[in-house]
């Protein structure tokens, strides 16, 4: 689980231990994917606060009860009470992560300091033109996505890598196209694909009822004799699935992942059908200490614990 309770406040971000937040009375949510909400469940009694995007995928995904969810505009800032009495408060700011759907950050203000949680996020220098972020402000403690921290970690825009996959499937005019992904995320690549190429996206009924709550283009369908392209889960790529296919009509696969950039070996090398595209939500390398160097934090920790891409070592800490 990428969450953590926020040492010396009353708040949690993607925690959701009950039995370890006895002091813990406000809950954030930075978005769906299941990394960051492991542990909730349609029996959890206490507020979270998140985007009005998630609090649409949260109710619906794990029958959360509406009156326990409250949502935070993006772009805005929100005082709110730490106490009973609400005579201590804190103020936090929300920005979008560029990560997925409804992904956002969270800049919390109050009397430990000045927090900036990023959870998962694709760096954009646009970020500071936000009034908050172009001040400048004093940021005592950066929480930071250190996915793809490790240097070799370079990958293209997704503009870039979003025309990569274009690339790839105009030169198989004759095929089916099969694309690798999560339950959440990509789905502007999506649609794009689905107006460039006129076909309809092949999706699952569950996947479908997804797209339909985040009021998307219409451009999904469940009928398999639809389109062209269709959507599978990363782990359905595989050879036997490959020659299933591949008998049934000509087929190739789309990773749209950055997961292999940087590693010693070739996943799939020997399946010329399945075709890797470093597409990502997350910030490369490079992005990371963009974002650090305007930031200027006096300490950064890690979201990703554990088996992360790259060790955060001290290149990051220093800047």
């Amino acid at each position: 689980m990428n969450g953590c309770l926020i040492p010396h406040t009353p708040f949690a971000v993607d925690f959701w231990k009950s039995r370890q937040s006895d002091h813990t009375r406000l809950f954030f949510l930075t978005h769906m994917h299941a990394d960051h909400t492991s542990g909730l469940s349609p029996s959890w009694k206490h507020p979270i606060y998140c985007s009005e995007i998630t609090a649409k995928l949260l109710i619906h995904k794990f029958d959360i009860a509406p009156a326990l969810v409250h949502t935070l505009e993006v772009g805005e800032s929100r005082m709110l009470p730490l106490d009973e009495t609400g005579q201590e408060t804190m103020t936090v700011t929300v920005f979008d992560a560029n990560h997925c759907p409804g992904a956002v950050m969270f800049l919390f203000q109050g009397y430990f300091g000045s927090i900036f949680y990023t959870g998962d996020f694709r760096y954009s220098p646009e970020m500071f033109d936000h009034e908050v972020l172009a001040n400048r402000p004093s940021i005592d403690v950066l929480y930071l996505d250190n996915t793809y921290c490790s240097p070799e970690c370079k990958f293209p825009s997704r503009a870039q890598a979003t025309q990569m996959i274009k690339d790839i499937i105009s030169r198989h005019p004759e095929h089916d196209i099969v694309l690798g992904m999560t339950m959440l995320g990509k789905e502007d690549m999506l649609v794009e694909l689905a107006k460039t190429f006129q076909t309809w996206v092949v999706v699952t009924p569950q996947r479908l009822e997804t797209l339909k709550l985040l009021e998307l283009p219409n451009v999904f369908t469940t009928d398999p004799e639809a389109g062209r392209i269709r959507v599978a889960l990363k782990y359905q790529i595989t050879r036997k699935n490959m020659e299933r296919w591949n008998q049934e009509r000509p087929t190739i696969a789309i990773l749209p992942s950055a997961l292999y950039t940087g590693l010693d070996g070739k996943p799939y090398a020997n399946q010329p059908d399945v075709h890797i595209v470093p597409y990502s939500d997350h910030s490369s390398n490079g992005e990371l200490h963009d974002f650090v160097s305007r930031l200027k934090p006096r300490s950064i920790i890690p979201v990703v614990k554990g088996t992360s891409r790259g060790v955060f070592g001290t290149s990051l800490q220093g800047r």
